[in-house]
């Protein structure tokens, strides 16, 4: 039985953009077809969306809920749950965020998913999913039960191979553990998902810059710098092109050098995908020097004007895949509580304003076509993550997981309208569009504004990666 019936004529398909009705029976999507091609069912709930556009749910592959981060007063803190992040993403139109489970943090991997799931199983208003976090010095053990996280459903894998600052170690891993859980990604379907910069060049720039007394992050461009992702970059994809079948994700792409590196592997056929963020593409290290410029901020560092066009480049030459938020949701004072290179706070209060932001500046700026727009801020992640067609897509099978958005509505983004930090990076920027509904499986969470879900709606997401995402897909 047809619960709900939407009615639209900027509908976002897989096979185009037109006017469409869309038929969701239960949590499912029972039937897309040409406006007015069937009837409306009896007792359907029709939603007339005429006018707006209607596409899949956002998907934002990096987020980080409940997640260390030391109060002020230097005791032991943690960002926003998923209580919060996930009450914020769905007002904002994404219905699908991918957080991650520290191998380290439990007994064996099995055992720290287990204690992570606590963390968002009754808390969150979206559906989940983890990717697996390993760092520094690896147990013998681990890659076996690495393979047996992939069977699982848990098949990405974030691999470090930075400390990122002088404080933080014991996060990267070394080339010779990463050759490893490499050999257990390509022989069970796993996805290398990797911060990658060079250790040597980010340690060595933090200890030139203490030594000339250069301690304050509007530096932080000079130590997390192009020539560092540079090197990175094409040190991992060398090792992953030895060994066949590894498929790689870079997330938080910051630099052209990096984007350079990912398009000239894929011409060589490397299975290689690019993740960039809002802020990477949208603010400079100029931005550093404004008031609170910490608030843009998020590792490795913003960079120069010349990068962004090679991040938006590669957004349309497909270098660039998706655009996430890399969500750390915490106070501004939380925020602003580190101001030195190796002390300043990383992440970003995002996730609300990522898909209306970058319809903004997509669409309404740059002339995308909305199945571009849509490919990079769900569809891309789906198909890559492994969640494809259920997630990402408006079609008969999927979830109907649905955003509706209103182009009438060009608000101003300030932190007050938010629903989830105290400031926001993107205060007085006017948006293009707002989301005017949030459907989550066949289920209005978020209409007009209002919020009609519950944290008992998000579902944890089994994924298995799809056999083309290893033959470096065209996305």
């Amino acid at each position: 039985m047809v619960d709900l019936f939407i009615r639209g004529d900027t509908v976002v398909t897989p096979q185009g953009v037109g006017a469409y009705d869309i038929a969701i029976a239960g949590d499912k999507i029972v039937g897309v077809a040409a406006s007015g091609s069937f009837p409306v069912p009896p007792g359907a709930r029709v939603i007339d969306a005429v006018g707006k556009i209607v596409m899949p749910g956002g998907i934002d592959p990096h987020v980080h809920c409940k997640w260390h981060l030391p109060n002020p007063d230097g005791s032991a803190g943690l960002t926003e749950p998923p209580d919060v992040v996930s009450k914020a993403a769905v007002h904002g139109g994404t219905t699908t965020m991918i957080d991650f489970t520290r191998a380290s943090l439990g007994s064996n991997v099995r055992d720290a998913i287990e204690k992570r799931e606590q963390d968002w199983k009754g808390h969150c208003a979206c559906d989940y999913a983890q990717h697996i976090m390993v760092e520094g010095a690896l147990p013998v053990d681990l890659p076996g039960q690495i393979g047996e996280a992939i069977q699982a459903g848990y098949p990405t894998v974030k691999i470090f191979t930075t400390d990122i600052t002088p404080s933080r170690k014991g996060r990267m891993v070394d080339f010779g553990d990463i050759w490893e859980i490499f050999r257990v990604l390509a022989a069970k379907q796993g996805l290398g998902v990797i911060h990658s910069e060079d250790n040597d060049i980010v340690m060595h720039m933090y200890a030139k810059l203490i030594r000339e007394d250069r301690t304050g992050f509007e530096n932080m461009a000079e130590v997390h710098n192009t020539l560092s992702e540079d090197i990175s970059f094409r040190r991992v994809i060398r090792l992953a092109e030895k060994i066949k079948g590894t498929a790689l994700y870079m997330m938080h792409v910051s630099a052209g050098t990096g984007v350079q590196a990912i398009r000239e592997a894929r011409s060589r056929g490397v299975p290689i995908y690019g993740e960039s963020l809002h802020q990477y593409m949208l603010y400079t290290n100029e931005d550093y020097k404004r008031p609170n410029g910490q608030i843009y901020h998020t590792y490795p560092s913003l960079k120069s004007a010349e990068d962004h066009k090679e991040l938006w480049a590669g957004t349309l030459d497909g270098a660039i895949n998706c655009v996430a938020t890399d969500e750390i949701c915490c106070t501004l004072a939380k925020k602003l509580q580190g101001a030195r290179i190796d002390d300043t706070t990383g992440g970003n209060a995002g996730v609300e304003p990522r898909v209306s932001l970058m319809y903004t500046e997509m669409v309404g700026k740059r002339g995308y076509s909305l199945s571009r727009y849509v490919d990079l801020v769900s569809t891309n992640a789906a198909k890559i993550m492994g969640l494809y067609p259920r997630k990402g897509a408006l079609a008969a099978g999927s979830d109907a997981d649905i955003t509706v958005l209103d182009p009438a509505d060009k608000r101003v983004i300030t932190a007050s309208r938010l629903h989830e930090a105290d400031y926001t990076p993107w205060e007085g920027r006017e948006m293009e569009a707002w989301p005017c509904l949030t459907v989550l499986r066949g289920k209005v969470v978020v209409e007009n504004g209002e919020f009609k879900g519950s944290l008992e709606d998000g579902k944890w997401q089994h994924r298995k990666i799809a056999d083309d995402i290893f033959t470096g897909a065209r996305l």
